[in-house]
């Protein structure tokens, strides 16, 4: 007997490290799809959290400021100064009710699919874009305290005087800017958020299947049974 040790098979080393070798890569690209889905679910529940706040949180402050006051000034009756003073809704309306649908958008998005998202969510940007420059450009507010003037004094050529400003219209137009941004992340994420639908109002357990009722007395509901597998002696 010889003691040398028998020449090693190349091929068979080959064949036999071969799926081992190949299976690394092949489980990587497994799982790269893997991977991908859940960066995805992550970053879709994020876009949603965040559009869901941005929303709501614009709404509110637009709605709360445009109640407050955005510029006073005076109206001259007799030798005496009135003090005068307008709100946001006294200067323009406009921004509460953009808000408003703004706020009904974002409910909606979630209602919808498709190409129907797709346009509330364009309704949701608008709104907000809408609200900010309707806040800014009625920021001086001098046509709302020369109507209050007119009105106060009888005379229609009256004119408020010393008019001042307060910060409120620019805080509605942050608040829009908020709406504005929900919509802008409806629009770019809106297509992987889930929707109003039957399979999301359901707890997602499984349904227990009940058995079929079987009368002995009835041969084919024994061969029914029979058939799904069932012992209908029980």
């Amino acid at each position: 007997m010889s003691a040398v040790p028998p020449p090693r098979n190349d091929s068979a080393a080959e064949s036999a490290d071969g799926p081992e070798a190949d299976g690394a890569p092949g489980s990587a690209d497994a799982s790269a799809p893997a991977a991908d889905a859940s960066a995805d679910s992550r970053g879709g529940r994020r876009s949603v959290a965040a559009a869901l706040l941005l929303g709501a949180l614009g709404a509110t402050v637009v709605l709360l400021a445009s109640g407050r006051t955005w510029a006073r000034g005076t109206a001259a009756v007799g030798v005496d100064a009135l003090p005068l003073a307008a709100d946001g809704r006294d200067v323009t309306g406009l921004p509460a009710a953009l808000a408003i649908v703004g706020l009904a958008a974002l409910v909606a998005v979630f209602a919808v699919r498709g190409r129907s998202r797709l346009l509330v969510s364009g309704l949701l940007a608008l709104s907000g874009l809408g609200a900010a420059l309707a806040a800014v450009l009625g920021a001086d507010g001098r046509q709302a305290l020369d109507a209050q003037a007119a009105r106060t004094t009888a005379d229609t050529a009256a004119h408020v005087a010393g008019l001042t400003h307060t910060a409120w219209p620019y805080v509605t137009a942050a608040g829009a800017v908020l709406i504005l941004a929900a919509g802008l992340l409806a629009l770019r994420f809106g297509r992987s958020w889930p929707s109003m639908g039957g399979r999301y109002e359901r707890d997602g357990s499984p349904r227990t299947r009940k058995a079929a009722a079987i009368d002995p007395d009835r041969p084919e509901d024994l061969w029914k049974a029979l058939d799904r597998g069932e012992d209908p002696t029980r």
